[in-house]
């Protein structure tokens, strides 16, 4: 096996890793967390939460180097495809992305959004 495949699943591992953390950590603080499954080009994100109200919140959890910009537009694209799948509004499932801190622990991770989907403003003409 040559060095590049190693580092790729020695990635791979820390990310699931990292998305296991987030789920075991947040089921320890009683929150309603599920992991939610691959599937494909139709990918979902890393995670569901379901608030008492009947609301869901898409987390897309990652370990890698910090790009705000490419980690919003996946985690957008993925809570749709949620969305999607369950015959929801987009607009009423929210999305965030959690980035690993290096040298933090995971209560010490960043939220990543948007002005627009925090303050659930229609999207711009373009």
């Amino acid at each position: 096996m040559n060095d590049v495949a190693a580092r790729n699943r020695k990635s791979k591992r820390r990310g699931a890793d990292w998305e296991a953390e987030i789920r075991d950590r947040l089921r320890e603080a009683r929150v309603d967390i599920e992991r939610l499954r691959l599937v494909g080009k139709d990918d979902e994100g890393d995670h569901v939460v379901r608030w008492d109200d009947g609301r869901h919140l898409v987390i897309e959890a990652k370990n890698a180097a910090f790009e705000p910009g490419a980690f919003i537009k996946e985690a957008v694209r993925e809570r749709d495809n949620f969305a999607l799948h369950r015959g929801l509004e987009p607009k009423d499932v929210d999305v965030i992305v959690i980035v690993r801190r290096r040298g933090a622990n995971w209560r010490r991770a960043y939220v990543l959004t948007t002005v627009e989907e925090y303050f659930d403003l229609p999207p711009e003409a373009a």
